[in-house]
């Protein structure tokens, strides 16, 4: 594209009418530019349209926008964790040249709002070129902000200060390597003397602006500036102590501990933008100031007293709104790093720790009109914070914290203090509860904060009050009102409390609350009903000293039916109607209880109803599972028990399979596919003529093209091998299911899904009807192992060809495959077969390989062989390893290597449905222990050539496993004579 007054007229236009209110112009003009994009020099000419004077600012401003996006699009190649754009042709190497020597000067000659979006893009560059590919960006960053500051334009220095902030960035996230600190060392070496010397001249023109009483306007760049330095001084001392820094340390500090405890009332009094200004910049002092506490604690030891002074002064100086929200957490979280390290003596004075409780944790862990507004407006983001520990970012978590930290070395006193606050505040709420009901939720939000969890377990203590007698008198008044609506806020903290506290209320106790637990379901408040599913969800789950399962179906039984009707009815209340809590909660629940005929057919169309409607359109995944999940471990156990379900089942659920399949509704194929092998497995041979339909579906190659299909599939397709094998042998089917072993097999991504359909054919058919194809079969596994030698492949391949030898024979094993090549047999044995049986996992493969491998060596001709006695020893020797050694001792780790290319532009998933499962069928069910059937097998060989085989063993075995296959026949009393 090139730049004359015709390019600029034709981008003129379409960016004036991409601002166009109505939608067909706006429209016309963004397909006219994404067709523009694809010419080479097109970011260049939009760059040079967003510098020309003469075209209108809202025009340029639009362009700068696209330029950024276009960058973002086409510079470089799009990385795993960005949207794919393969598809699109990158910019040239002689454009991006010319990009790069225009787009600074542009930037800092250009408005506010245009310098906001070249900095963006300038910084999106220099994340791929800079600084190897853009030798020349920092110190022409370095000239420019010289020459800025020698003239004080503070709007330049701060767009160049900007932009230094955005490129210095990946010194915090990226892992430290000896390229990354030789770009560090770089920056260092041209930018942290600048850096200090626009520091400290704004802060001198800061202090002479404040003291002389100069307007806000004055001050608002100067703030902006400093706070710009501070955050590129996070950024450049994030992975260690930079010489530079240590050696003008002092500088730096003064000025930080200045800005903490000095008000500007000009700028803090302009309006809410001055206050938030000068917060932001006492926060990223404080961050600051929290990493060499960190990481510099030694270095830093002489500044923080004054440090730990400032602070706390200057937090009880900050209000409770929430626009203050940041610096008052990244404060007290300076001073929980402080309580933690070894300078926590600083915090052992008498009066430190009551203080620190009234001033600071009190204060912050009350509820704020701001928490009220987030309960009933946004009961998700609530829930986020509140019960899934996602609030370290909310003051009343953070306060929490500090007092955790203190509690690190002052555990008795912060107790004490603690306690009596809460003594405090439960007097408060009883001498007038309806005005004081805030002073009792502080009180739970603190016991249930401060509770300490075991580790590796779910079990919590809390030494602040007598658990029983607290739950009594504090919470259970709360679980038994009988207005499920009243002070909601309280009845969500004693529901936390309950859930939180489960594993040490008794069962007596509990069971007592049950039903009020399920009168909460029908609370008007979005967090009460999602708390009351939580805890009944959450108590099916405690186990007892046993570790059995405290709650059966027995203890549900009496309001079972109650407990599902007003689950399902909990639906209907607004904003509910996708609630992930109640429909975990019915999934838990009807893995319990006992179900009846009646309350299946209840419960399958409550969950049907609600399919068909999300059906319409998926809009939350977590539901979804919760959903399907449900529904199979309903078909599950109902059917189990009453077979005769399966039919008024199949009735309701395959009008939603149909719509699923029919309207594409993509983000459920995997989970209808699994439903339907589960519907499939629970048929008795012949299975329904509607499912050899869905058959026909399965085997035709369309139906594989989406990966996320796959598991899915062939979990359906095991299935009907092993519910329609007479059926499969009709109509050409074996030969399409195995036309899909080979294209699952050839591919890294998707090979062990072909095994398990083939271990499913092997399994189910007879071998007079796999015959004519287990030839190709094995030249097709053959054909794989030449190009891929990956452990997990072959793993497979022994277990498969065990799995072979089991159902059909060694000796048919050894003729199949040498039918394909001449004494190949031996050969896979030497290469495969021995070297990986010391690998193999989970204890059905185990057993399947051993006995397998013990068939071949004790009655299979080839192994039997004079001329294989090598191989016959060395395969004893790996099945002894096998049988005697830890799996620890006998794997090694070797990571695999995705095959990258073959997930590219792949964003759906397989989610495996836990209640659909298959199960596990273990082949060699009479043989109960396969070490004994080793040494009985070796025995028994032996007997007929007493002397022959204890020679071998000795010639070709380890002696541990020689030692170790002694001690198994005389456990079991077969010796190998």
């Amino acid at each position: 594209m090139e730049w004359n007054a015709e390019t600029l007229q034709f981008l003129s236009q379409c960016f004036l009418h991409t601002l166009s209110p109505a939608p067909e112009p706006r429209r016309r003009a963004e397909d006219s530019l994404s067709g523009a994009s694809d010419s080479p020099n097109y970011g260049l000419a939009v760059l040079r349209l967003v510098a020309e004077p003469s075209v209108d600012e809202q025009i340029r401003q639009a362009a700068a926008v696209n330029f950024k996006n276009h960058l973002r699009a086409r510079w470089a190649p799009a990385s795993a964790d960005e949207p794919d754009s393969s598809a699109l042709s990158l910019i040239a190497d002689p454009e991006k040249e010319q990009i790069k020597a225009l787009i600074v000067p542009l930037m800092l000659s250009s408005t506010p709002k245009i310098q906001s979006q070249l900095s963006e893009a300038l910084a999106l560059i220099g994340k791929h070129d800079f600084p190897k590919l853009w030798p020349a960006l920092l110190p022409e960053l370095v000239a420019n902000l010289q020459k800025a500051s020698q003239a004080s334009d503070y709007t330049s220095i701060n767009g160049i200060l900007g932009t230094a902030n955005s490129i210095f960035k990946k010194f915090r996230y990226q892992y430290k390597t000896n390229d990354l600190l030789l770009d560090l060392k770089y920056c260092l070496d041209n930018f942290a003397a600048p850096l200090l010397e626009i520091f400290l001249k704004t802060a001198t023109l800061v202090d002479s602006a404040a003291n002389s009483g100069a307007p806000a306007s004055t001050l608002k760049p100067l703030f902006e500036s400093q706070k710009l330095c501070c955050r590129i001084f996070y950024s450049l001392n994030f992975q260690e102590l930079p010489e530079f820094f240590e050696d003008h340390m002092k500088e730096w500090m003064t000025e930080f501990r200045k800005y903490l405890g000095t008000n500007y009332p000009v700028l803090e009094s302009s309006g809410v933008d001055g206050l938030a200004l000068v917060d932001e910049l006492r926060a990223a002092v404080c961050e600051n100031i929290n990493l060499y506490m960190e990481k510099n604690e030694e270095e830093f030891q002489g500044y923080l007293n004054d440090f730990v002074l400032a602070v706390w002064s200057l937090l009880g100086n900050v209000t409770q709104s929430s626009s203050r929200d940041q610096l008052a957490m990244v404060a007290i979280k300076f001073l929980t790093t402080v309580s933690m390290s070894v300078h926590h003596t600083l915090f052992a004075g008498p009066a430190v720790i009551p203080q620190i409780c009234q001033s600071i944790v009190i204060p912050n862990v009350r509820l704020r009109e701001e928490d009220e507004e987030l309960f009933e407006m946004n009961y998700i983001e609530f829930i986020r914070r509140d019960m899934e520990g996602s609030d370290l970012d909310t003051r009343r978590r953070i306060a929490c914290e500090l007092l955790k930290g203190i509690a690190t070395n002052y555990k008795q006193q912060v107790t004490e203090i603690v306690s009596s606050q809460i003594q405090h505040l439960l007097t408060s709420f009883a001498a007038n509860p309806a005005a004081n009901w805030k002073d009792k939720d502080c009180v739970i939000y603190l016991v249930v904060s401060l509770a300490t969890k075991r580790a590796g377990g779910t079990s919590v203590s809390t030494d602040l009050v007598d658990l029983q007698s607290f739950f009594a008198s504090v919470i259970v008044p709360e679980l038994k009102s009988q207005d499920v609506n009243g002070f909601p806020m309280l009845k969500a903290g004693a529901l936390k409390f309950f859930t939180m506290f489960r594993n040490q209320i008794s069962k007596d106790i509990a069971a007592h609350l049950f039903q009020d637990l399920v009168r909460f379901l029908l609370s008007e408040s979005n967090v009460v009903h999602s708390y009351a599913a939580s805890c009944i969800e959450k108590l099916m789950l405690v186990k007892d000293e046993g570790g059995r399962a405290k709650y059966t179906g027995k203890d549900i039984a009496p309001f079972f039916g109650e407990l599902m009707t007003n689950l399902f009815n909990a639906f209907k209340f607004p904003e509910s109607e996708e609630n992930q809590y109640i429909m975990k909660c019915i999934m838990r629940v009807l893995g319990v209880a006992e179900i009846s005929r009646e309350v299946a057919g209840t419960c399958i169309t409550g969950l049907t109803s609600i399919l068909m409607e999300v059906c319409k359109n998926p809009k939350n995944p977590i539901f979804n599972h919760y959903l399907f999940e449900s529904v199979a471990i309903l078909v599950k156990r109902a059917c189990e028990k009453d077979p005769s379900l399966i039919s008024a089942f199949e009735d309701r659920l395959f009008p939603c399979l149909q719509q699923i399949l029919a309207n594409d509704v993509t983000e459920f194929f995997p989970y209808a596919f699994q439903l339907l092998a589960q519907l499939v497995e629970l048929n008795s041979p012949p299975i329904p003529p509607s499912y050899m339909q869905i058959f026909e579906i399965l085997l035709s190659p369309d139906s594989w093209k989406r990966a996320s299909n796959v598991p899915a599939l062939v979990r359906l397709l095991q299935a009907f091998l092993q519910k329609a094998p007479l059926e499969l042998n009709q109509e050409g089917r074996l030969n399409k299911v195995l036309g899909i072993f080979n294209t699952l097999i050839s591919s890294a991504s998707t090979a062990e899904q072909g095994f398990y359909v083939l271990n499913t054919v092997i399994e189910s058919l007879e071998y007079g009807v796999i015959a004519p194809y287990i030839c190709h079969i094995w030249a097709a596994l053959f054909g794989q192992l030449q190009n891929r030698r990956a452990v997990k492949f072959v793993k497979s391949f022994v277990i498969i060809m065990s799995l072979f030898a089991v159902k059909h024979g060694s000796t048919n094993l050894v003729d199949t495959m040498n039918a394909v090549q001449p004494n190949i047999f031996s050969m896979i044995v030497k290469q495969f077969w021995i070297p990986n049986l010391r690998l193999i996992t989970g204890a059905i493969e185990i057993k399947l390989t051993a006995v397998a491998s013990t068939r071949l060596i004790c009655e299979s001709s080839a192994l039997l062989d004079a001329a294989n006695v090598e191989l016959w020893g060395k395969m004893l020797d790996s099945i002894v390893t096998l049988l005697s050694r830890p799996e620890q001792d006998r794997l090694e780790e070797e990571p695999e290597m995705p095959d990258i290319a073959e997930n590219v532009g792949y964003t759906a998933t397989f989610v495996r449905l836990y209640n659909a499962g298959r199960k596990e069928e273990d082949p060699l069910k009479d043989i109960k222990e396969p070490r004994e059937f080793l040494v009985a097998s070796l025995a028994r060989l032996s007997s007929l050539s007493p002397g022959r085989y204890p020679q071998i063993i000795n010639q070709y075995m380890d002696p541990a496993n020689q030692a170790a296959l002694l001690q198994l026949c005389s456990t079991y009393n077969c010796p190998i004579v």
